[in-house]
């Protein structure tokens, strides 16, 4: 394991214990090499990688405190950092999903009502500027599974169900770190779901397809 990710875990460890809460500032850089026995510059180094996906943020002048994001979607993101480093199949998921999803999201569109595409635009438009990031990632997975049940096969809704579920981690990361993710990620739902309310088939998987590739090239271009 590299000596940063061991640091990140390590000042993982020590939100799970209790030992810092967000809002809490971290102790002195001395302080806390010698009491995590890193060295000071790994610290640097795990700080400085915690503080790109916001688990910390670095005042300068005022010191380094825990964010206030849930502590949830704080151990989620951290784990997925290191894991990230150590096995990128987290990639294959989703060069997958670009693969399987378009298609899905093709066979839905002559079996789509018109009720069926206002309860994916009514999906799209419940979501506003003020949602937390655990709630845009439920509106994501919740969005991605109507679409799946339309295509009318248990299995492929399955099967991209459980896809779905080995890449919550990376949206949460997202989430924390992409630049407005949460208007990118609405629009190209909004574009998906006009796409199945022209009746599109070729639109459609075209549509859901820039949407899936688009995350797995942020993600590839992240872990590089």
């Amino acid at each position: 394991m590299a000596v940063t990710d061991e640091a990140i875990l390590k000042i993982k460890k020590m939100i799970i214990d209790g030992r810092l809460r967000p809002g809490d500032r971290l102790p002195p850089e001395k302080e806390l090499s010698e009491s995590l026995g890193l060295s000071r510059s790994s610290l640097r180094e795990a700080v400085k990688a915690l503080e790109i996906i916001r688990v910390l943020d670095v005042r300068r002048g005022d010191g380094t405190f825990v964010t206030s994001l849930d502590p949830g979607l704080l151990l989620e993101a951290m784990s997925f950092v290191v894991d990230l480093h150590e096995d990128a199949s987290v990639l294959e998921l989703f060069a997958v999903r670009r693969i399987l999803e378009p298609a899905a999201a093709a066979m839905a569109t002559g079996r789509a009502t018109d009720a069926d595409i206002e309860r994916l635009g009514a999906m799209v438009d419940s979501v506003d500027g003020g949602t937390s990031i655990d709630s845009l990632v439920d509106h994501d997975v919740s969005f991605h599974h109507g679409i799946a049940e339309l295509a009318g096969n248990h299995y492929l809704t399955s099967l991209l169900d459980n896809l779905s579920g080995g890449t919550l981690r990376a949206r949460i990361w997202r989430g924390l770190t992409q630049e407005n993710v949460l208007e990118r990620t609405l629009a190209e739902h909004r574009a998906i779901v006009d796409a199945l309310a022209l009746g599109d088939a070729e639109l459609v998987r075209a549509r859901a397809a820039v949407h899936i590739a688009g995350v797995e090239d942020w993600l590839r271009r992240a872990a590089s």
